[in-house]
């Protein structure tokens, strides 16, 4: 494994980053851009892509954790699956002996299950960031116990931050409600542009053209909302004319079992999920 870098006269401890898929590669892919260091990711198996990334910028690619032992890191940043992280966190001890802060951005996998992987002394924050992260418009909900030190979560806040917003949530628990409120929201939002794709063709609308309209309604109104200083209840009023077309369809959508209340199970059931992972 290549050595890391010097910077500044000095030699930068790489990031390491443990699981190159779609969230890790979006991950490594903003340290790259915001010039954070080096990183060592291990993958069993890079993709093409990967590949050439560590022909061009500051990237070693390790098939195997071991290979990472032999320096020290700045941070261990954990981007596998849970069900595979049950098998591979015992495997990560010796990392986290070394005093390296462990980020977690696996679903489900708790503080106490980190804490009997890596030891009742490992600095260990635990994130939930979400696919918009790719393009730098994420946001991540972090969670740290009094043992973990501040440089440590300073640093999780900037190897988060690359992925766009970061919030801190003084409970654990709140992780999974944020898991299933951000972490699975943009998939509830893809749906509605097919729910919306679909009701235009029901209405007469040529597919093509439904889904054009559909979509950069949603994209349209997400930039409105992020420009905007009003609430999104503000803005939906702005929309609504007394007696118009938009006040005959909320009427439908907020209809005691309408959306609301079809949110809400959802996000109660993706919640349920979360914590049922963590057991």
């Amino acid at each position: 494994m290549r050595k890391a870098r010097k910077a500044r006269g000095k030699t930068t401890p790489p990031i390491l980053l443990i699981g190159a898929g779609h969230m890790g590669r979006a991950l490594l892919e903003g340290w790259l851009n915001a010039d954070l260091g080096p990183v060592v990711a291990v993958d069993p198996m890079p993709s093409a892509a990967l590949r050439a990334l560590a022909r061009t910028r500051a990237l070693t690619i390790c098939r195997e954790i071991e290979a990472a032992f032999d320096q020290p890191a700045r941070a261990a940043v954990v981007a596998v699956k849970p069900q595979i992280l049950k098998t591979l966190a015992p495997s990560l001890r010796p990392i986290a002996d070394k005093g390296v802060p462990m980020v977690s951005i696996a679903a489900g996998f708790n503080m106490g299950a980190m804490t009997r992987a890596w030891g009742a002394r490992a600095s260990i924050v635990r994130a939930m960031p979400n696919t918009p992260g790719a393009i730098g418009q994420g946001i991540t909900a972090l969670y740290a116990p009094t043992r973990t030190p501040p440089a440590a979560r300073k640093l999780a806040e900037t190897l988060l931050g690359a992925l766009g917003q970061t919030i801190w949530v003084k409970r654990e628990a709140q992780v999974d409600a944020a898991t299933a409120v951000s972490g699975s929201g943009p998939a509830y939002v893809f749906l509605l542009v097919e729910a919306l794709t679909a009701a235009g063709v029901a209405q007469g609308i040529p597919a093509r053209d439904a889904a054009r309209f559909a979509r950069q309604t949603v994209v349209g109104a997400g930039a409105l909302l992020a420009a905007s200083k009003s609430d999104a209840s503000e803005l939906r009023r702005n929309v609504t004319s007394p007696g118009g077309t938009t006040e005959a369809a909320l009427s439908i959508l907020m209809d005691k079992d309408g959306l609301a209340r079809l949110m809400a199970r959802a996000v109660a059931a993706a919640t349920a999920r979360a914590r049922e992972l963590s057991a």
